[in-house]
């Protein structure tokens, strides 16, 4: 078989297999949505964080379904859930895990592992920065590199393995900002916004009567790990590709325009080049498309970018902010 004939296979393959994880994905979307109401944008944007392979950052005041949509996405994506309450009173061992001495019936000592509640396959980070930036970075070992050290030990975590994390706004008591190093470590920031009227309703009616929603399986981590798969061999095409670059490029400080590199603090990185090559390709997949456009990279630019980047205290002081320095870049290069 010719070089041609593989790629014309493989290529047919990718597509029997995305038709097939397309209704799949609806029907998760669907179980979400019987929970979760009036959030369909920050539904998926956490379902194409998962399918990218990532971590998700919730940033939103208290009281808008944060913690229930990471619940619901642990039941409905078929994963082993784990849930950390994080308070300023908080150790890195709460999460992590400690060893522990114990004496055997014959005298003889030995100390043995006791996993932490971080060896879940989605953790639930819940108002992560209300502890100090000292147990925050207990989680950074473990975003990037899926596995932990304790004691000179490596402890690998199941797999697949997330972090959907919740954050109160810094505006808040009791906060501390996460280090530029954590940020990165999450694929993209979801804002949770207020619902709007319908939305609202909906909910008043549906959470106080006698009967809540309860969340309903609609595939297994075996699977999600096979679309995890595909969402790396679904095909992207040149001009998507140049635009991502462009894009990335085009908010640090060395490479942007006259008019606004002295405006930018610090700007995004590879690692979020990386993300944009992912989520875009997520984003296409659950909204039934094969390959991604110019328009996923439009609409995930923010989310992507506005955590990886910061601006200068003068430009703060002028008005200026993270989301309309990228609101003007994706402008000028989409």
């Amino acid at each position: 078989m010719s070089a041609i004939d593989t790629q014309t296979l493989n290529e047919t393959d990718i597509v029997k297999e995305a038709e097939k994880t397309v209704e799949t994905l609806n029907g998760a979307r669907a179980a979400i949505g019987e929970v979760i109401y009036g959030q369909e944008t920050v539904v998926e944007r956490a379902l194409t964080t998962v399918l990218s392979g990532g971590h998700g950052l919730l940033v939103g005041v208290p009281g808008l379904a944060k913690t229930k949509l990471v619940e619901t996405m642990g039941t409905v994506l078929g994963l082993d859930a784990g849930r950390i309450q994080f308070t300023p009173d908080l150790m890195p061992s709460d999460i992590l895990g400690s060893e522990i001495l114990e004496e055997a019936a014959d005298g003889s000592r030995s100390f043995r592992f006791v996993r932490g509640p971080i060896f879940a396959q989605l953790l639930m980070a819940d108002e992560i920065n209300r502890a100090s930036p000292r147990t925050q970075s207990a989680l950074l070992q473990a975003m990037q590199e899926n596995h932990v050290t304790i004691a000179g030990q490596r402890h690998d975590l199941p797999q697949p393995f997330h972090v959907l994390a919740t954050q109160n706004p810094l505006e808040q008591e009791g906060t501390y900002p996460l280090p530029e190093a954590q940020l990165d470590r999450f694929l993209m920031q979801i804002d949770v916004l207020y619902p709007d009227l319908d939305a609202e309703r909906r909910v008043l009616f549906e959470t106080t009567g006698s009967d809540d929603a309860v969340a309903r399986p609609a595939l297994a981590a075996g699977e999600l790990t096979q679309i995890q798969a595909l969402v790396r061999r679904m095909p992207v095409g040149e001009e998507v590709v140049e635009a991502i670059l462009r894009l990335v490029r085009s908010v640090r400080p060395g490479e942007a325009d006259a008019e606004i590199a002295d405006q930018i603090s610090w700007g995004p990185g590879p690692r979020a080049s990386q993300a944009l090559m992912l989520t875009v390709r997520a984003r296409a997949l659950i909204d039934g498309r094969l390959a991604p456009s110019l328009d996923d990279v439009a609409a995930l630019a923010l989310p992507v970018l506005q955590h990886r980047m910061a601006v200068t205290f003068a430009a703060r002081a002028d008005g200026v902010s993270v989301r309309d320095l990228i609101a003007g870049a994706a402008e000028k290069v989409l």
